[in-house]
């Protein structure tokens, strides 16, 4: 991933990276709250090694070498029972010498002959009497060990009492609230690659390239009322989604340089990723080009292009496949455009083998000698086989992709499909795309184009 990918992320999951870092804070906070004080004393002893007679350089070093060597032996003998029970008993505390000496820590500094006791209690007061304590009783320890004949050859010396702490060890409140942040952040982010992982949907227009295997050749923004105005070619014509499927009318037309896309089929893998819409919008920017275009309903299981375009569905395509009516008798011219629609018709028990008929080959060519383009809506790729039994009898495919709802394996999918029946993909549309802003997802927007074409207002049925 590079810095524009983490970018996107962070934008994407903002609101997760934000809720785990305030509820690392929280914790963090809470458990500050709740934790018992405690309090750090530390004391320092300094073990000698006398040495008998007048003492040379090298007794000295010797002297030296065996103290340091005796403190190291020392520190572990502070932690024991020895030295804490009586300890235990003189003070009267509450704990075994083994709870006890969880919380003394005694080190020696590398090379010196100092022991350092630092003891943690619940009180400051409670620190520094322990403290002294061990302190006192680690040198009786030592001296019964160490001066068995009397001679003093070994004793320790209190180089540094006991202190009283100002304040305490833990909790920290700035710095427990600075690493609960912290963890907090580093959860959230966490979290945010974890989904960004598991979460497969098209999210771009790099994405959507990448699954369909094809150039997106424009992309749709995302309009909560859709439903109320599907046509928006027609019913606001300057703005940025008209603009999408003008400048999808301008591409496809450079697509040609590969072969001319007189027929095209527009389908998707799934449902409700607006393909009818685009079908629709489409055929209503190449009218408004100039060219003559026929819009066909092929979506025989579910036809919305006649709800959409409001014309009359209830005699189109399969009747004209059956041979029931003749085709200029259920052609529907719309508006002042050059633009006829072919709805449906009845739908028929078997979608598949009416669109998979030498009816429906004969009728394509029949449409493409007629007019310029022949727009085909036709059903989902994956869930049947329609769009890749009609992909191969046109001269392209167009695949839609919803923004977030299109899985990139579901996209892959239905161009494996496709290219099993040697159809041409000529590109990806990416629809419901979010825009940002005080515009977000509005149906209107500062940018508006001015179009010098008049463009038709209503429908009109035959």
């Amino acid at each position: 991933m590079d810095l524009r990918d983490h970018v996107r992320l962070a934008r994407r999951s903002w609101w997760v990276i934000a809720l785990t870092t305030l509820a690392g804070l929280g914790l963090a906070l809470g458990a500050t709250s709740l934790a018992t004080p405690r309090w750090v004393s530390t004391a320092q002893v300094y073990v000698v090694v006398r040495t008998a007679g007048e003492a040379t350089t090298g007794d000295l070093v010797q002297g030296g070498t065996a103290a340091h060597q005796k403190a190291l032996a020392y520190v572990d003998i502070a932690r024991t029972d020895r030295v804490l029970g009586p300890v235990v008993e003189e003070l009267g505390l509450d704990t075994s010498p083994r709870r006890l000496a969880e919380d003394v820590t005694a080190t020696s500094p590398e090379d010196t002959a100092l022991i350092s006791l630092e003891v943690s209690a619940p009180t400051r007061e409670g620190a520094r009497a322990v403290a002294d304590a061990i302190t006192r009783r680690l040198s009786a320890v030592v001296d019964e060990i160490e001066n068995v004949d009397d001679r003093g050859a070994v004793r320790m010396e209190i180089v540094q009492q006991a202190d009283l702490p100002d304040a305490p060890s833990s909790p920290r409140p700035a710095a427990d609230a600075a690493l609960g942040l912290l963890l907090g952040l580093v959860v959230g982010v966490g979290v945010a690659l974890l989904r960004a992982r598991l979460d497969t949907r098209v999210r771009d227009v790099q994405g959507a390239a990448d699954a369909s295997g094809a150039p997106v050749l424009a992309s749709v923004a995302f309009d909560p009322d859709i439903a109320r105005r599907p046509l928006v070619v027609r019913d606001d014509p300057r703005d940025v989604r008209a603009e999408a499927y003008r400048t999808l009318r301008t591409n496809l037309r450079y697509s040609a340089v590969d072969g001319l896309v007189a027929t095209l089929v527009v389908t998707s893998a799934g449902q409700g990723e607006g393909k009818t819409a685009t079908a629709c919008n489409l055929a209503l920017a190449l009218a408004d080009g100039g060219a003559s275009v026929v819009l066909v309903d092929a979506d025989l299981r579910r036809p919305q292009v006649a709800e959409r375009m409001s014309l009359e569905g209830a005699v189109g395509l399969t009747d004209v496949l059956i041979g029931r009516v003749e085709l200029d008798d259920v052609t529907q011219p719309w508006g002042r455009s050059s633009l006829t629609v072919l709805a449906s018709g009845a739908i028929p028990p078997n979608p598949s083998e009416l669109l998979g008929s030498r009816g429906m080959v004969a009728l394509l060519e029949h449409l493409a000698s007629r007019f310029d383009h022949v727009v085909v809506d036709a059903p989902p790729v994956l869930p049947v086989t329609d769009a890749a039994l009609l992909a191969p009898l046109t001269d392209g495919a167009l695949l839609v992709a919803a923004h977030g709802r299109t899985d990139a394996g579901a996209l892959a999918g239905a161009r494996e499909a496709l290219d099993r029946v040697q159809a041409r993909v000529v590109g990806t549309v990416l629809t419901m795309v979010p825009t940002k802003g005080p515009y977000d997802g509005g149906t209107t927007s500062p940018y508006r184009y001015d179009v010098d074409h008049d463009h038709p207002r209503s429908g009109t049925t035959t």
